[in-house]
């Protein structure tokens, strides 16, 4: 029995010898195979072991710094702070110095405010199953100053995350010039829009960093070596646009729109002896820090469409550099025979037999279609398209610039050219055409860097000069062009006159472009326009050119398209010569003198007959209605800026009676209709030519006025054969 047992101790013990033998067998293999390779599963040991004991911290590089003409910060890196609430009670080591959320009812009453949450939000997040949360998009990029409050109110368990954030300052302001850049997937900050995206790769920063060995504690080691790595940061970038003339535009498009809510608003300020983009904007835009963005195209830059007569000014320019124009000449306006297709002026009917200098100022597109058929020829005039470059970029220096497209391929589309339809121009492109208008023959070329600086040495890594792009013309024919231009904002024809600015002379030219629609041809009604002006001030030697269109604007009965684009355009060319330290003038050409705005008194209060001379001494055309003694309600009101020449309507304290509205424009005949509380029905366009009421009838507010309006020249044939036909009837009357 003795000797059994003794026999399976002794092979137990043999098992036992096997099995470590084995064991240390490997073990030593094993120690042998990493002494000879120094690697372990596919690591090199050293390399652990030295990342182990290695610290490295990042130093943070800088995005580089835009900034405006006159030093204003467009954009640029700020710190910013994300809120976190720690959850986990292990982490709280002293009792008395909590570093957990504690009591998450408190915390939320308390911070909740501060950060825009509703508070049962809140802590409904404190209450979760986690180590650590955060709050969304109400505790990202919160500011220093946001972060200070919270701090004050010393809440166990919150903590923040430190980050820079890409900051614009001024929110909507220049936003697609600008663009705006945001951090990708790799926390970079990478520019997405306008010179964020342009210049992005001299905007753009690297992290530097320093590497340091360090014990199992990371302190590191007296004596260690450290490696320092510099941060690059992103180089600055000093853009053309006008701090003071953006936010004068922007003021002034902010404005329109609320007014008028049209679908497209464009508008470019440029100096034209350089070609610097001083301001430029569109409808709709976005605040940058939002990104709340419903275009993502620049389209002063990216949006090519028929001008309409705003092309007029280049026809003109080439018809006079050839030698061809002459403003005294006289042709027969209304219509104009192209092969099959017959070409005719905006009123339809003309106005009959005048010279070219008026069909300019009146906007004649028969006028135009002679010029380039009869005058100029259409080959020669596809040549000036070319020599303002409508045909190519300009090549400014954004992203997504867009070309027109000249169509010459049909008779027809080589004459409407010629008066904006058909071929497509972008804004920009006017603009770089229009400069060679007010600079003499030379066409600058449009751009909005003007220059970019390291910000640590101060060199300068990139700088644009003024570069001409083209002599189209010469400079006599420029000047020529700007008289002519002026004419048309000065003369009792012109379609300008609304764009008058006191004390300074502009020249500039109208457009009304068609808008293609979807289903064919162009889309009609009053407001389905693109309305728009290109001018320059001092006409003489300008200093700025400004392009403005208004796309689709809601307009009152009374306004034109006009109305919108006249008060961009008036109020930004004032403000940025004042500005820009350029005095008005006193001295006015004798045609400007008659057709200067001027505020109208309040005459309210005065007696009819005293307020009657005193409209007349001063130019206007009073309307007076009803047979009371004192003014109790005027129309335009006092303040208002009216030119001479307009009717001012007066309604005294007595029965209201209903005066003769024949050869009255719309606009006159709906401001009586305003002041009597009628509701009015139009048929027609141009001027009143019949009306439901008859004169010296009493009305009562409510009652339905119907006028029939007809074209200039037509309405006084039409008015005239009424009277006639009156006459006649009183004539067949029996006499006594």
């Amino acid at each position: 029995m003795e000797m059994k047992k003794h026999a399976n101790t002794h092979r137990g013990a043999g098992v036992l010898f096997i099995v470590f033998g084995l064991l240390f067998f490997l073990l030593f293999a094993r120690f042998v195979q990493l002494q000879w390779t120094g690697k372990a599963d596919g690591h090199v040991l050293a390399a652990k072991a030295e990342q182990q004991h290695k610290q490295t911290r990042t130093i943070e590089a800088k995005r580089g710094t835009i900034f405006g003409r006159n030093g204003t910060i467009l954009a640029q890196d700020v710190p910013s702070y994300t809120v976190v609430a720690i959850l986990d009670p292990e982490m709280t080591t002293d009792p008395d110095r909590p570093r957990h959320v504690v009591d998450p009812e408190k915390t939320a009453k308390k911070l909740a405010p501060l950060l825009g949450m509703d508070v049962e939000d809140m802590e409904r997040i404190l209450t979760k199953k986690a180590k650590q949360v955060e709050f969304g998009s109400y505790g990202r990029n919160i500011s220093f100053e946001l972060k200070q409050k919270i701090e004050a109110l010393d809440l166990p368990g919150i903590a923040f995350i430190r980050d820079t954030n890409r900051f614009y300052p001024n929110g909507t302001f220049a936003s697609h010039v600008i663009g705006y850049a945001q951090k990708n997937e790799e926390n970079e900050t990478v520019g997405k829009m306008g010179v964020e995206k342009w210049l992005d790769r001299y905007l753009h920063e690297t992290d530097g960093y320093v590497s340091f060995t360090s014990d199992v504690n990371g302190f590191r080691l007296p004596e260690a070596k450290e490696r320092i790595v510099k941060p690059d940061n992103g180089a600055n970038v000093y853009l053309t646009i006008d701090g003071k003339i953006q936010t004068f535009l922007e003021d002034a498009m902010n404005s329109v729109e609320k007014q008028y809510k049209p679908k497209k608003m464009i508008a470019i300020v440029a100096d034209p002896k350089t070609g610097k983009i001083l301001a430029m904007g569109t409808r709709p835009s976005f605040d940058p820090n939002k990104r709340d963005i419903t275009n993502f195209l620049n389209d002063a830059i990216s949006y090519p469409y028929e001008p309409g007569s705003t092309m007029k000014v280049f026809t003109l320019a080439a018809a006079i550099n050839e030698g061809v124009y002459n403003g005294k000449e006289t042709y027969r306006s209304g219509s104009y025979k192209v092969g099959p297709n017959i070409i005719r002026d905006h009123n339809d009917v003309g106005w009959g037999t005048i010279t070219f200098q008026e069909g300019m100022q009146r906007s004649s597109n028969v006028a135009f279609s002679i010029l380039v058929k009869e005058k100029l020829g259409e080959d020669r005039f596809l040549q000036y398209l070319h020599r303002f470059r409508f045909d190519q970029k300009t090549g400014i220096d954004l992203p997504n610039e867009a070309v027109g497209q000249i169509r010459y391929r049909y008779p027809i589309e080589r004459i409407t050219t010629g008066f904006g339809q058909g071929t497509s121009v972008t804004p920009i492109q006017q603009i770089q055409a229009a400069t060679a208008i007010a600079n003499d023959g030379k066409m600058m070329k449009p751009y909005v860097i003007e220059k970019v600086v390291d910000p640590d040495s101060g060199k300068v890594v990139l700088d644009h000069e003024p570069t001409v792009a083209g002599e189209p013309i010469t400079a006599e024919t420029a000047r020529k062009v700007r008289d002519i231009l002026e004419t048309v904002v000065t003369s009792e024809h012109g379609t300008g006159r609304p764009y008058q600015i006191d004390g300074y002379r502009v020249a500039g030219k109208t457009g009304t472009a068609q808008i293609p629609s979807a289903a064919g041809g162009y889309l009609t009604g009053r407001e389905n326009y693109i309305f728009s002006f290109l001018g320059m001030a001092p006409a003489d030697d300008p200093r700025l050119v400004m392009y403005v269109a208004v796309q689709q604007p809601q307009l009152d009965v009374t306004e034109t398209g006009a109305a919108p684009v006249s008060q961009i355009f008036t109020t930004v060319m004032k403000s940025s010569l004042q500005y820009l330290h350029i005095e008005p003038v006193e001295e006015k050409r004798p045609e400007t003198k008659t057709t200067e705005r001027r505020a109208l008194d309040s005459l309210i209060g005065q007696t009819a007959v005293a307020a009657a001379e005193q409209l007349k001494e001063k130019g206007y055309v009073p309307v007076v209605i009803g047979s009371g003694k004192y003014v109790e309600q005027q129309l335009p009101s006092g303040g208002e800026r009216v030119l001479p020449g307009e009717r001012v309507v007066l309604k005294t304290d007595g029965a209201a009676t209903m005066p003769d509205l024949r050869g009255f424009s719309l606009r006159d005949a709906m401001k009586v209709a305003n002041v009597l509380g009628l509701r009015p029905s139009t048929k027609g366009t141009g001027y009143v030519v019949s009306q439901n009421i008859r004169p010296g009838a009493e009305v009562r507010k409510g009652d339905y006025l119907i006028v029939e309006l007809a074209p200039p020249r037509q309405w006084e044939e039409t008015a005239a054969r009424k009277e006639k036909e009156a006459a006649e009837r009183k004539d067949d009357e029996p006499h006594e």
